[in-house]
This record gives structure tokens, sequence and C-alpha cells, in this order.
């Protein structure tokens, strides 16, 4: 299992960084998590070869979702063919959609989202998420199989409703939080886990009850998990120095390897075992 992280920003695209999203490869099955601002475009540079396979949404806050109509697009382009220059354009049933696992009440949202936009000519191109995508709206403690992965969703603390997801196959395990402030859930979705992706956008706790970690409660929330390692995400800056103070804060708190999550690098993994939802 490898993650390639496509953006790692909190709010919108800075410093030539995209927003959160995120792609988990195991095997033949690439999963995305997330599809903030800027992820689509970055898609093509880490996987040229390839769309995801499967889509998860933690939460409909735009910096985690928005994007979900241009890679829409993308995918609806395998599934429509011509069948000459004057004929108008026509489905190949023959190519699947692709899984879109959202949070419930997110398809309405996203149908409105693509309307505003219409393709008047193409009626068809209209269609990302109908025709593109297979969506299936998600319940918190609901664990989704995609091919051989499990794909679980936990309630998480988060001023709109966020679940972070445990992706699990036989060898290995990642647990991404999207964004969420300090819960007890936390370290029970994670334990064990071989990869904690967590959210790292404040400086200090967060007071508020918006719901955000600071590097501090990652690094907490990784320890008490018992995860292999945690990778920080999710930045209002990409100030060097700010980021390796937020490295350097969160490995206070964890003694295992802490790294930033870095667009168009590859993060191996650590297989470990399997824990029991």
């Amino acid at each position: 299992m490898d993650l390639h992280p496509l953006g790692i920003m909190a709010g919108m695209p800075a410093g030539g960084h995209a927003s959160s999203g995120y792609l988990v490869r195991d095997g033949e099955i690439t999963l995305q998590l997330d599809a903030g601002p800027g992820t689509a475009l970055r898609l093509g540079t880490v996987s040229p070869a390839s769309l995801p396979d499967a889509v998860a949404i933690t939460h409909l806050h735009s910096d985690h979702v928005y994007d979900l109509l241009p890679l829409g697009k993308l995918l609806l382009r395998r599934r429509i063919r011509r069948i000459d220059e004057s004929a108008d354009l026509e489905l190949d049933e023959s190519v699947p959609r692709t899984p879109l696992l959202v949070p419930r009440g997110a398809t309405s949202v996203l149908e409105s989202l693509a309307g505003l936009f219409p393709v008047t000519t193409h009626p068809l191109l209209d269609r990302a998420f109908d025709v593109a995508f297979a969506i299936h709206e998600y319940e918190p403690g609901e664990t989704v199989a995609i091919g051989h992965l499990s794909v679980r969703f936990e309630l998480l603390r988060h001023a709109a409703p966020n679940c972070g997801v445990r992706v699990e196959s036989a060898r290995a395990s990642l647990v991404y939080t999207g964004d969420t402030g300090v819960t007890d859930a936390l370290p029970i979705l994670a334990t064990g886990t071989g990869l904690l992706l967590s959210e790292s956008t404040l400086r200090e706790s967060d007071c508020s009850g918006h719901g955000h970690l600071s590097s501090r409660d990652a690094g907490r929330a990784a320890a008490d998990a018992g995860a292999a390692e945690l990778v920080l995400t999710h930045f209002s800056s990409t100030d060097p120095l700010q980021l390796e103070w937020h490295r350097e804060r969160a490995a206070g708190e964890f003694g295992g390897p802490v790294r930033i999550a870095d667009p168009g690098h590859r993060i191996p993994v650590v297989p470990t075992r399997k824990v029991s939802a």
C-alpha cells in the first residue's frame, strides 16, 4: 500500500499546492480520498496512466470536494463515444461507472453544482455525476468494499459532519482524518494503523468548536493509536519553516516517524496486523 498526496492545503490552493486530496494504491486498486480544488490537475502528474478506481469524500466543505466536478468530467470521457462525425454522443455501457462514496445528502448538492454549467449542445456532458459515478451515500460506522480493500467511515468532530476513513488490505492499513477536532474516536479508528494521515491546520488546539487539529494534537492521536507512522497535511501555509515547525511539534508527542505530506512523492505504508472493527 502506498500514499500519493495530491494536495495539502486547508482552504483554497496556495503556493502552488492544491487543497486536500490523496491517492491510496494497493495492488491494482487506486482509491482517491477527497477532491479539493486543484487535485484534478495534480492527478495527471501523479498518475498519468490511470484515473482512480473509486473516490471517497470525508465531508462537504469546498476544500475537500470542489474538484469532484472536473474529476467527474474526466471520468465521463471514458464512458461516452461518437459513432461518426455527425452523430450525437452516446454511452459506452462496457465501461463501468466509478464508485463515489459520499456523506448522506451529498448527491443533491453535487447535481446542483453540475447544473450550474450546462452544455446545451451535448446534454450528456452535463451528467458528470450520475453517468461518470456510481454514487453511494454512506453512513457513519459503515464499511464499504472497493475490490480487495475495506473502507470504513467513522464520525469525527467538525463543523460539517466529517467521517475519518480507514482503508485496509490484508497486509496494511491507512487512516485519514479528513477534518476533525480532538476526539477519542480518532485514536480508536486509527488503532494499530501503518500510517495516520492527519490534518495539522492549527498552531494551537482548537477552542472554537469548529473542529481542527494542531500538530501536537495529531502527534498525541498517533501515539494513542499506536500508529506506525504519522503524516501531517491540511496546512494554512506552504512556508518550509512553518511546515518543519509543525513536524517538530508532532514529533514531540509521537515517537514514530513524522513526515510532511509532499505532493507527488510516494509514501509506502508499513505492513501491519489487520485490526477488527
